[in-house]
């Protein structure tokens, strides 16, 4: 039996709160969310009506057992097309936006993910991410340099373990500035993550 793959198009959607185009957050929402959830938690970050803020919505959407629509960024089946596939669909993203001053990822368990991938992939000023790693490809390119990263976790947060955190630091820091913010919590937002991405986003901007 062979294994081929075809390229086709997709249609994506994202969420876009234009407040004009010098600041621009662009973030990236965890498994079995919308691009709805992750708007709803950047909208609440102190001071962020300052920044034209855009959620995108990933494109695998599949139904949770109670009928729920919700979506994916990748699994680990034909991982490099998907990686592939999702950085085009961030180029296109922000090639349909106004260039912003200012361009900063974030991003949140599986989309904290997503967002450090599009941070190598397109310059930008910072980078934050709660709940989950920077990807191996990523680590293992030479020539990848990331801008100021937020890293943040709960003290609760059974996946991104602190020693995850402290991986991602011990790599980051080679390069870059780093910002713990953790937390007492779990696999989630919390205000006082909220606050330190604030402070984040005031000292870029």
């Amino acid at each position: 039996m062979l294994t081929r793959i075809v390229e086709t198009n997709i249609h994506g959607r994202f969420l876009v709160e234009d407040r004009g185009a010098e600041r621009l957050l662009v973030g990236f929402h965890g498994y079995a969310e919308l691009a709805e959830t992750l708007l709803a938690e950047l909208e609440k970050i102190p001071g962020v009506e300052r920044w034209s803020v855009v959620s995108v919505q990933a494109l695998h959407p599949f139904y949770t057992r109670a009928g729920t629509v919700v979506a994916n960024w990748m699994t680990s089946l034909d991982r490099e097309h998907a990686i592939a596939d999702n950085l085009t669909y961030v180029r296109k993203v922000l090639a349909s936006l106004p260039t912003p001053r200012t361009l900063v990822f974030a991003g949140f368990s599986q989309g904290a993910t997503m967002a450090a991938r599009a941070a190598a992939d397109n310059p930008c000023a910072g980078l934050m991410l709660l709940g989950g790693d920077v990807p191996p490809e990523v680590k293992s390119d030479p020539h990848i340099t990331l801008p100021p990263v937020l890293l943040g976790r709960g003290t609760r947060d059974e996946w991104y373990t602190q020693p995850k955190l402290d991986a991602d630091a011990e790599f980051l820091e080679r390069t870059t500035r780093v910002t713990r913010c953790v937390f007492d919590g779990g696999h989630e937002w919390s205000d006082e993550y909220r606050t330190a991405a604030a402070a984040f986003l005031n000292s870029l901007s």
